[in-house]
């Protein structure tokens, strides 16, 4: 039998504790979105009990990881990598930039760039980065 040697990419968003909570808030923004996997930290293994081991999840179409870390590190996530997302219709990207901004920071505001008929840029209140675009 071949062996598929095409790589693979999957986003991969390490979080602080806050996973299993991002997780559930991202799958309840996307009509398709679903938890393929969750998996927690048990007493006994090298991670804060019943935080996020590793999980998948998909939104979009799209399939994720994440994680909880528990050393403490000196980055976290960055606009310089975000999360396109086409929308298709302008309730959908309207509903998505107030949800996202919600408890997050407006890089761009919802309007009009020239580029596009309506787009936003946001940080979540995870910090994780979202660029919304309606063509």
């Amino acid at each position: 039998m071949p062996v598929n040697l095409e790589p693979r990419i999957t986003t991969f968003l390490m979080f602080q504790g806050e996973a299993e909570e991002a997780i559930n808030f991202y799958t309840s923004l996307f009509d398709d979105g679903e938890i393929l996997e969750l998996n927690r930290f048990a007493p006994d293994d090298p991670g804060t009990e019943g935080s996020t081991m590793l999980a998948r999840f998909s939104i979009g179409g799209q399939t994720f990881m994440a994680l909880d870390s528990d050393p403490v590190h000196d980055f976290t996530f960055t606009p310089s990598m975000s999360l396109f997302v086409t929308c298709q219709s302008e309730p959908e990207l309207d509903r998505l930039a107030a949800a996202l901004a919600d408890g997050g920071q407006e890089l761009m505001p919802l309007g009009s760039y020239g580029f596009s008929t309506k787009f936003a840029w946001v940080n979540d209140r995870f910090g994780v980065s979202w660029q919304l675009n309606l063509p």
